[in-house]
Protein backbone atom coordinates (compact mmCIF):
# COMPACT_ATOMS: atom_id res chain seq x y z
CA UNK A 1 0.00 0.00 0.00
CA UNK A 2 1.50 3.68 -0.63
CA UNK A 3 2.70 5.25 2.43
CA UNK A 4 0.22 7.66 4.11
CA UNK A 5 -0.38 11.05 2.20
CA UNK A 6 -1.92 12.66 4.83
CA UNK A 7 -1.38 12.05 8.74
CA UNK A 8 -3.13 8.63 9.92
CA UNK A 9 -4.39 8.57 14.11
CA UNK A 10 -3.73 5.38 15.66
CA UNK A 11 -4.20 4.64 19.63
CA UNK A 12 -2.87 1.63 21.06
CA UNK A 13 -2.14 0.82 24.99
CA UNK A 14 1.06 -0.36 24.00
CA UNK A 15 3.52 -0.49 21.31
CA UNK A 16 5.55 -4.23 20.21
CA UNK A 17 8.95 -3.27 18.36
CA UNK A 18 10.63 -5.64 16.31
CA UNK A 19 13.85 -4.17 15.75
CA UNK A 20 15.60 -5.27 12.18
CA UNK A 21 14.86 -3.52 9.83
CA UNK A 22 12.74 -1.31 12.14
CA UNK A 23 14.96 0.19 14.51
CA UNK A 24 18.35 -0.64 13.48
CA UNK A 25 19.59 -0.76 9.78
CA UNK A 26 21.30 -4.33 9.40
CA UNK A 27 21.26 -5.03 6.18
CA UNK A 28 24.77 -4.79 5.62
CA UNK A 29 25.31 -7.70 8.13
CA UNK A 30 22.53 -9.75 6.72
CA UNK A 31 23.55 -9.50 3.60
CA UNK A 32 27.08 -10.59 3.81
CA UNK A 33 25.83 -13.41 6.18
CA UNK A 34 23.34 -15.09 4.25
CA UNK A 35 24.56 -14.68 0.86
CA UNK A 36 27.94 -16.67 1.89
CA UNK A 37 25.58 -19.33 3.51
CA UNK A 38 23.98 -19.22 0.23
CA UNK A 39 27.46 -20.25 -1.66
CA UNK A 40 28.03 -22.60 0.63
CA UNK A 41 24.89 -23.99 -0.13
CA UNK A 42 24.22 -23.81 -3.85
CA UNK A 43 21.28 -21.23 -3.63
CA UNK A 44 20.57 -18.28 -5.26
CA UNK A 45 21.44 -15.49 -3.03
CA UNK A 46 18.49 -13.00 -4.16
CA UNK A 47 15.94 -15.86 -3.86
CA UNK A 48 17.38 -16.39 -0.05
CA UNK A 49 17.44 -13.07 0.68
CA UNK A 50 13.98 -12.73 -0.35
CA UNK A 51 13.18 -15.67 2.68
CA UNK A 52 15.35 -14.62 5.67
CA UNK A 53 14.54 -11.20 7.18
CA UNK A 54 12.08 -11.33 9.89
CA UNK A 55 12.95 -15.11 10.89
CA UNK A 56 14.78 -16.98 13.20
CA UNK A 57 17.76 -18.14 11.21
CA UNK A 58 16.64 -21.66 11.48
CA UNK A 59 13.26 -21.28 10.11
CA UNK A 60 14.81 -19.60 7.11
CA UNK A 61 16.72 -22.57 6.70
CA UNK A 62 13.91 -24.71 7.06
CA UNK A 63 12.09 -23.18 4.47
CA UNK A 64 15.46 -22.98 1.96
CA UNK A 65 16.62 -26.43 2.52
CA UNK A 66 13.20 -28.57 3.59
CA UNK A 67 14.98 -31.95 3.49
CA UNK A 68 17.42 -31.17 6.12
CA UNK A 69 17.21 -32.15 9.51
CA UNK A 70 16.06 -29.88 12.39
CA UNK A 71 19.40 -30.33 14.18
CA UNK A 72 21.50 -29.46 11.20
CA UNK A 73 19.77 -26.27 10.98
CA UNK A 74 19.81 -25.19 14.30
CA UNK A 75 23.68 -26.18 14.93
CA UNK A 76 23.97 -23.88 11.69
CA UNK A 77 22.05 -21.15 13.36
CA UNK A 78 24.26 -21.18 16.10
CA UNK A 79 27.23 -20.80 14.44
CA UNK A 80 25.08 -17.98 12.20
CA UNK A 81 24.33 -15.88 15.25
CA UNK A 82 27.88 -16.07 16.10
CA UNK A 83 28.97 -14.49 13.46
CA UNK A 84 26.17 -11.93 13.31
CA UNK A 85 27.01 -10.59 16.43
CA UNK A 86 31.00 -10.69 15.96
CA UNK A 87 29.98 -8.14 13.06
CA UNK A 88 28.72 -4.81 13.63
CA UNK A 89 30.53 -3.10 10.11
CA UNK A 90 27.62 -0.80 9.36
CA UNK A 91 25.21 -1.12 11.78
CA UNK A 92 23.44 2.02 12.28
CA UNK A 93 19.54 3.13 13.72
CA UNK A 94 17.14 3.47 11.17
CA UNK A 95 16.31 7.86 10.59
CA UNK A 96 14.43 8.39 13.75
CA UNK A 97 14.67 6.01 15.67
CA UNK A 98 16.61 7.72 18.40
CA UNK A 99 13.86 9.88 19.33
CA UNK A 100 11.42 7.15 18.60
CA UNK A 101 12.06 5.37 21.75
CA UNK A 102 12.94 8.61 23.88
CA UNK A 103 9.40 9.56 22.88
CA UNK A 104 8.06 6.16 24.51
CA UNK A 105 9.66 6.82 27.64
CA UNK A 106 7.13 5.56 29.80
CA UNK A 107 5.20 4.52 28.01
CA UNK A 108 4.53 0.90 27.46
CA UNK A 109 6.06 -0.92 25.17
CA UNK A 110 8.52 -3.33 23.84
CA UNK A 111 10.83 -5.47 21.92
CA UNK A 112 10.09 -8.57 20.24
CA UNK A 113 13.22 -10.02 17.73
CA UNK A 114 13.43 -12.72 16.05
CA UNK A 115 17.75 -11.93 17.35
CA UNK A 116 18.49 -13.86 20.53
CA UNK A 117 19.96 -12.01 23.78
CA UNK A 118 23.51 -11.64 22.34
CA UNK A 119 22.60 -10.14 19.05
CA UNK A 120 19.56 -7.99 19.88
CA UNK A 121 22.18 -6.29 22.89
CA UNK A 122 24.84 -5.98 20.41
CA UNK A 123 23.41 -3.96 17.30
CA UNK A 124 21.11 -2.00 19.39
CA UNK A 125 24.62 -0.74 21.23
CA UNK A 126 26.28 -0.49 18.21
CA UNK A 127 23.37 1.14 16.77
CA UNK A 128 23.48 3.51 19.94
CA UNK A 129 19.69 2.43 20.83
CA UNK A 130 18.64 2.14 24.73
CA UNK A 131 17.03 -1.28 25.07
CA UNK A 132 13.30 -1.20 25.95
CA UNK A 133 12.92 -2.99 29.49
CA UNK A 134 10.69 -5.80 28.28
CA UNK A 135 12.02 -7.87 25.45
CA UNK A 136 10.75 -10.76 23.58
CA UNK A 137 14.11 -12.32 21.66
CA UNK A 138 14.65 -16.03 19.90
CA UNK A 139 15.06 -17.51 23.27
CA UNK A 140 11.44 -16.60 24.32
CA UNK A 141 9.78 -18.31 22.13
CA UNK A 142 9.02 -21.98 20.67
CA UNK A 143 8.24 -20.37 17.37
CA UNK A 144 9.42 -18.13 15.13
CA UNK A 145 7.19 -15.71 13.08
CA UNK A 146 5.39 -15.15 11.26
CA UNK A 147 4.18 -17.23 14.13
CA UNK A 148 2.19 -14.74 16.43
CA UNK A 149 3.87 -15.92 19.38
CA UNK A 150 6.25 -13.34 20.10
CA UNK A 151 4.05 -10.31 19.87
CA UNK A 152 1.07 -12.45 21.62
CA UNK A 153 3.71 -13.06 24.86
CA UNK A 154 4.92 -9.08 24.28
CA UNK A 155 1.52 -8.33 25.07
CA UNK A 156 1.36 -10.35 28.12
CA UNK A 157 4.24 -8.88 29.88
CA UNK A 158 3.01 -5.54 29.38
CA UNK A 159 -0.38 -6.93 30.51
CA UNK A 160 -2.44 -5.15 27.40
CA UNK A 161 -5.12 -6.90 25.38
CA UNK A 162 -3.56 -8.04 21.58
CA UNK A 163 -6.22 -5.47 20.19
CA UNK A 164 -4.86 -3.09 22.24
CA UNK A 165 -1.44 -2.89 20.62
CA UNK A 166 0.28 -1.36 17.43
CA UNK A 167 2.97 -3.61 16.20
CA UNK A 168 6.04 -1.77 14.55
CA UNK A 169 7.81 -3.93 11.73
CA UNK A 170 9.87 -4.06 8.02
CA UNK A 171 9.48 -7.72 7.45
CA UNK A 172 6.54 -9.87 5.84
CA UNK A 173 7.25 -12.69 8.21
CA UNK A 174 6.73 -9.64 11.34
CA UNK A 175 4.17 -8.06 9.43
CA UNK A 176 2.29 -11.25 8.82
CA UNK A 177 2.84 -12.39 13.05
CA UNK A 178 1.00 -9.05 13.89
CA UNK A 179 -1.67 -9.84 11.91
CA UNK A 180 -1.69 -12.92 13.41
CA UNK A 181 -2.22 -11.81 16.77
CA UNK A 182 -4.60 -9.27 16.37
CA UNK A 183 -2.58 -6.30 15.84
CA UNK A 184 -2.56 -3.06 14.16
CA UNK A 185 0.36 -2.82 11.92
CA UNK A 186 2.69 0.12 11.20
CA UNK A 187 5.06 -0.68 8.39
CA UNK A 188 8.75 0.70 8.12
CA UNK A 189 9.95 0.78 4.61
CA UNK A 190 9.89 -0.27 1.41
CA UNK A 191 10.47 -3.54 2.76
CA UNK A 192 7.47 -3.92 4.34
CA UNK A 193 5.34 -2.10 1.21
CA UNK A 194 5.07 -5.18 -0.28
CA UNK A 195 2.88 -6.94 2.58
CA UNK A 196 0.42 -4.58 2.91
CA UNK A 197 0.75 -3.26 6.89
CA UNK A 198 -2.17 -1.49 7.63
CA UNK A 199 -0.21 2.23 7.53
CA UNK A 200 3.16 2.66 5.84
CA UNK A 201 5.59 5.12 6.69
CA UNK A 202 9.03 5.75 5.26
CA UNK A 203 10.95 5.67 8.54
CA UNK A 204 10.50 6.71 12.34
CA UNK A 205 10.96 10.04 11.41
CA UNK A 206 7.10 9.96 9.63
CA UNK A 207 5.72 8.83 13.59
CA UNK A 208 4.76 11.08 16.55
CA UNK A 209 4.15 9.73 19.71
CA UNK A 210 1.88 11.41 21.88
CA UNK A 211 0.98 10.29 25.76
CA UNK A 212 -3.03 10.33 25.60
CA UNK A 213 -3.89 10.17 29.11
CA UNK A 214 -5.64 7.19 30.79
CA UNK A 215 -3.76 4.67 29.54
CA UNK A 216 -3.86 5.59 25.67
CA UNK A 217 -0.85 5.89 23.45
CA UNK A 218 -1.69 8.49 20.69
CA UNK A 219 0.49 7.98 17.09
CA UNK A 220 0.50 10.27 14.43
CA UNK A 221 1.54 9.09 10.97
CA UNK A 222 2.78 10.72 8.62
Amino acid sequence: MPAAATPAVLTARALLLDMDGTLVNSDAVVERIWRRWADRHGLDGDEVMKVVHGRQGHASMALLLPNRPVEQNHADNARMLAEETADMDGVVPVPGAPEFLASLRGLPHALVTSADVALSTARMAAAGLPLPDVRVTAESVGASKPDPEGFLKGAAELGVDPADCVVFEDSGAGIQAGRAAGMRVVGIGPRAGLHEPDVLVEDLRRVRVEDAGGGTIRLVVS
